[in-house]
């Protein structure tokens, strides 16, 4: 091996190290109170496992939780009905991952979904994944 490919050779050596000890800590599994996720990336899993609690398990707002809070929840078969017969599936995305403010969003009583699907799970981050199947699936169960 040549001086030169010695040299080059410690160096990635090196760079490789450094590279390493500047990586963030890996992360820690989630404590009691945060919310886990549930395995399945289907949108009917994830709505009765994160929604129906408010929005019920027909999708109608009558959750065994919607009584409780100041907001009611509404009737999530209706969006296409109150939007002229049409799924506006980007803005129910948008409202699930908290990026397009809804009143009763964002808070205790409507919990932001996109931080929460966005847990990384076997090194992937599928929070658009899950917010765009669990809207799919709210565009799938629409009454007209």
């Amino acid at each position: 091996m040549s001086k030169m490919t010695k040299i080059a050779a410690a160096g990635a050596l090196a760079a490789a190290s450094w590279i390493e000890a500047q990586a963030p800590p890996p992360k820690a599994p989630p404590t009691s109170e945060e919310t886990r996720l549930i395995s399945s990336l289907e949108g009917a899993e994830l709505y009765q496992s994160y929604c129906a609690v408010c929005h019920g398990k027909e999708a109608r707002g009558d959750g065994p939780m919607a009584g409780t809070i100041k907001t009611p929840p509404p009737d999530l078969t209706r969006i296409a009905a109150r939007n002229r017969g049409m799924f506006p599936l980007q803005r129910v995305q948008q409202i699930i991952s908290g990026e397009s403010g809804v009143n009763a969003h964002g808070t205790r009583e409507m919990p932001l979904w996109g931080p929460i699907f966005s847990q990384v799970a076997w090194d992937q981050d599928l929070g658009r994944v899950r917010v765009y199947n669990l809207a799919k699936y709210l565009e799938k169960i629409q009454r007209h």
